[in-house]
């Protein structure tokens, strides 16, 4: 029988990357890129065209392939798909030492 282990709430992390957290923003980031496409019923070429990028980056980025894409380059995406975006810096809770990168839409 195989033994089931409970994941974290990051997929990279589970799988050792080095890079996880930086991974799963841009996870996140394209997956509501890819939600803002859907629901306006643009086509990949016209995204591509809209967003500065070529169609087959799109493409890539969509199915989760984006180690070529920066987030500053994401975060231009999403303020070309008509959202704003806010960087917010605060201090860490005392409970903690370090900080973390987290995204959050609202």
């Amino acid at each position: 029988m195989n033994k089931i282990e409970r994941g974290s709430t990051n997929v990279y992390a589970d799988l050792g990357m080095a890079d996880a957290e930086e991974m799963l923003i841009k996870a996140q980031l394209a997956a509501k890129i890819g939600d803002i496409v859907r629901r306006r019923k643009l086509t990949q070429v016209q995204a591509a065209e809209l967003l500065g990028i070529t169609q087959p980056k799109l493409s890539g980025l969509l199915r989760g392939q984006f180690r070529g894409v920066s987030e500053t380059k994401m975060l231009e995406c999403l303020t070309r798909l008509g959202r704003d975006v806010k960087i917010v810096v605060k201090a860490v809770p005392r409970s903690r030492t370090e900080g973390h990168v987290s995204v959050v839409f609202a």
